[in-house]
C-alpha cells in the first residue's frame, strides 16, 4: 500500500470516527432528561443522593454501575424492596441482612425518608435492562399478566416477595418457605400478614408491605391457593 493511501485511510476512518462519536455524544445528552426523568428530580431526592455519599454506601453497594460489590446492586432496589423495606433493612440490618451483614448507621428520620426518595428515582430511571436481574424481575411480573398468570403472582414477583420467600426452590431464605402457605393458613389470617406483621406477630421482621388493599387482596388470594 502507497503511503498517500495509507493516509488517507488513516484521515478517512479517523473523521468518520469522530462523527460517530460526537453524534452519538449529542444524541445521549440530548435524551437523558427523558431517560432520567429529570422533570422529577426534587429537593428530597438530591438530598437523598446526599445521605447516600454521606455513609459511604457505594462502599459496600453498586448504583448506576457505580460502587462496590460486596452487597446487593441497589439501582433497581425500590423494585425490589419498596420504601418500607428498604426503610427496615438500614433501621435494623442485623435482622433484615444475612451473612453479608450491613452495619447500623445513625441515619435520621428525615434521612432515612430523602435516602428512600433517592433510590425510588434512580429505580425509575432508564438504563435499558440494567442491571440485568432487576429487569428480569421488572418483566416477569409484566410477562405473568399477559399470560393469564393471576394479578397476585405478579405481584409477588413485582414486590420484591421472593427476595426473602421461596415458591417451589425459587427466592430467598430470610423468611419462611410459601409453598405450601395456603395448607397452613386461611385465607383471611394471610391477609391480616399482610396488612401488619407485627400486629400478628410482635417479633416478626417482616416490613409493611407497600401494596394498597386491592393488592393486598390479589396477594392474600394468590398466597391462599399455593397448597
Amino acid at each position: 500500500m502507497r503511503t498517500q493511501t495509507a493516509k488517507w485511510l488513516f484521515w478517512i476512518g479517523t473523521l468518520v470516527s469522530l462523527a460517530l462519536f460526537l453524534g452519538l455524544t449529542v444524541d445521549t445528552h440530548r435524551q437523558v432528561r427523558a431517560l432520567t426523568h429529570a422533570d422529577q428530580l426534587t429537593d428530597q431526592v438530591v438530598a437523598g443522593k446526599r445521605v447516600w455519599h454521606k455513609y459511604n454506601c457505594n462502599d459496600c453497594h453498586t448504583i448506576l454501575g457505580f460502587g462496590g460489590y460486596y452487597a446487593p446492586d441497589m439501582t433497581k432496589v425500590f423494585w425490589r424492596r419498596g420504601g418500607d423495606g428498604i426503610t427496615a433493612v438500614v433501621r435494623d440490618p442485623a435482622t433484615h441482612t444475612t451473612w453479608r451483614k450491613m452495619p447500623q448507621y445513625p441515619v435520621t428520620a428525615q434521612e432515612l425518608a430523602d435516602l428512600v426518595a433517592f433510590l425510588q428515582w434512580t429505580s425509575e430511571i432508564d438504563t435499558h435492562d440494567w442491571p440485568p436481574q432487576d429487569a428480569k424481575t421488572r418483566r416477569t411480573g409484566v410477562a405473568a399478566v399477559a399470560l393469564g398468570v393471576s394479578a397476585g403472582a405478579a405481584l409477588f414477583k413485582d414486590k420484591g416477595c421472593f427476595a426473602c420467600h421461596r415458591i417451589n426452590e425459587t427466592g430467598g431464605t430470610l423468611g419462611p418457605d410459601l409453598t405450601h402457605v395456603g395448607s397452613q393458613l386461611t385465607r383471611e389470617a394471610i391477609a391480616k400478614i399482610l396488612e401488619d406483621p407485627k400486629k400478628v406477630n410482635p417479633k416478626a421482621i417482616m416490613p409493611r408491605p407497600a401494596v394498597t388493599p386491592d393488592e393486598r387482596n390479589q396477594l392474600a388470594d394468590f398466597l391462599a391457593g399455593t397448597k
